[in-house]
């Protein structure tokens, strides 16, 4: 039986094997953006200043497990909220289909702020990562999960080549052995499992042990509070992605603010 991330994957290969754009061309639309933000660097930044930690704001409208959260949103008065409460920067769903996203979100949300921006969607094609750094984005996510050694080792060095960052996302300690081998200096554990969408609060902890110093470490999904931010601060996580308990916040610059108080 196919899971939401097979089937998910298949669309957007589909989506890629039917793209006739030469590669060529879109390095070279890519190469000739003006400079990227420093996703990286904001978030070392972070951790190194009294707060302690990085949080990195999600804008997004809709999930597979939850469906409709915020379908309505505003990206550029979300994103300045998310500002104004002390995210170092943001991440946007690009994903149509099952996220409700769209590169037009993106380009908004970054319009309106001064933080770097994460294309957030299922990276697949060298042209998906000519694309995010296109439409604005200053990282792009590479799901361990997703790709083989070589689509990721390949993927994360075009990355580079055009300017982006590369959040690479692991899910075990065997998924940040191939991070690393890629040449991964951005590593983020989900935890959330792709094939079931469950939560496991402790999996980031866990695999954390696994990560050397060196890589700027990131915690994704199910993170529902400050206890959560402190928790995963104290395990040597450098900053936290979170959007849901955002995304749904009356107040999304106090949910951030509040994050990074718990820090």
């Amino acid at each position: 039986m196919a899971t939401y991330l097979d089937r998910i994957l298949d669309g957007h290969r589909a989506t890629a094997a039917a793209d006739t754009r030469r590669t060529s061309d879109l390095v070279a639309e890519a190469l000739a953006q003006p400079p990227a933000r420093g996703f990286a660097a904001a978030l070392r930044r972070a951790r190194a200043d009294e707060r302690g930690l990085g949080v990195i704001a999600e804008v997004k409208r809709r999930s597979p497990s939850k469906g409709d959260l915020a379908p309505h949103l505003d990206p550029g008065a979300v994103a300045k909220a998310y500002e104004a409460g002390g995210a170092a920067c943001l991440s946007v769903l690009t994903d149509a289909e099952w996220f409700g996203g769209s590169p037009d979100d993106l380009r908004a949300a970054r319009a309106a702020v001064g933080l770097p921006v994460l294309r957030k969607d299922f990276t697949v094609a060298p042209a998906d990562v000519c694309d995010a750094r296109i439409m604005g984005a200053d990282a792009v996510l590479l799901i361990a999960a997703a790709l083989d050694d070589s689509e990721l080792a390949d993927l994360h060095g075009l990355a580079s080549q055009v300017g982006l960052d590369a959040l690479v996302e692991v899910h075990d300690e065997q998924e940040v052995d191939r991070a690393l081998a890629a040449g991964a200096t951005l590593v983020g554990v989900n935890q959330r499992d792709l094939v079931t969408f469950a939560v496991d609060h402790e999996r980031a902890v866990r695999v954390a042990r696994a990560m050397p110093s060196s890589v700027v470490r990131v915690a994704e999904s199910g993170i529902r509070g400050p206890e959560d931010a402190r928790a995963l601060a104290a395990a040597g996580f450098d900053a936290v992605l979170v959007g849901e308990s955002l995304v749904t916040s009356a107040d999304p610059a106090a949910a951030v603010a509040g994050l990074l108080a718990g820090a």
